[in-house]
């Protein structure tokens, strides 16, 4: 439910504020850090858009009320399983998917660039809708997905969820989550601003153990923006 609500306000977004966050944000007296915490999917494990959430911004922007949630199952449908559509499984030239590579990153200590590594596991390949892909601005040859390490990251990023980069992007931006090149280490982390000093920080609450480190000049080095993950933590 969710992912639905977001993909309805992104097409409200699209169709009426001209796929602008400042003009619905405008039009509803929030904030655009708001709007984009709530389209998120990474943001409080995805699930900051809320039933309350979703009535709020609704008359907020004086629409009708369900309105993000017009279209799904019902709740008992979708407990029972009743008026689902079956998977089909898509074939690797169908042109509504793009096809993200798995890949392990292969980097040196203080030299930005990497050179890449195909991981074979489950296929090699993950499978993202063309719309998503196109909806965002990405390059899809300037994707690729690579696994998460170790338990830093938890409750955002578990071990061995995988997450796609976006290595067209090596802005610092402060909150989100980027792949670094750490001291010639593929590491996923948060980057955060603080005392005029960007660090790389972890979302895990044991801070003792996780503490934050410093990212700057070339023994961190941005590989790219983590835009998406796939995970079987539930």
């Amino acid at each position: 439910m969710y992912q639905y609500r977001r993909d309805r306000l992104l097409a409200l977004l699209r169709d009426k504020y001209g796929n602008l966050r400042k003009n619905i944000a405008d039009a509803s007296s929030w904030s655009e850090a708001r709007i984009s915490q709530i389209l998120s999917p990474t943001y409080r494990e995805g699930r900051a858009f809320s039933e309350k959430i979703a009535r709020k911004l609704e008359s907020d922007l004086g629409i009708g009320a369900m309105y993000f949630d017009q279209g799904a199952a019902p709740a008992d449908e979708a407990a029972g399983l009743a008026g689902l559509r079956s998977v089909v499984v898509a074939e690797s030239d169908d042109e509504r998917f793009c096809q993200i590579r798995k890949v392990r990153l292969r980097l040196s200590a203080g030299i930005t660039g990497f050179s890449i590594e195909p991981e074979n596991y489950d296929g090699g390949i993950i499978s993202v809708p063309r719309t998503w892909v196109e909806r965002n601005g990405f390059q899809p040859e300037r994707l690729v997905a690579i696994k998460v390490k170790g338990e830093s990251m938890e409750p955002a990023l578990f071990q061995d969820d995988v997450v796609i980069v976006n290595t067209a992007d090596t802005q610092p931006a402060d909150g989100v989550v980027f792949a670094v090149n750490y001291e010639g280490e593929p590491v996923v982390k948060r980057l955060s601003r603080d005392i005029g000093q960007w660090w790389l920080t972890s979302d895990n609450p044991d801070q003792r153990k996780y503490h934050r480190k410093m990212c700057r000049g070339n023994e961190c080095l941005i590989v790219g923006r983590v835009v998406r993950k796939e995970s079987e933590r539930i």
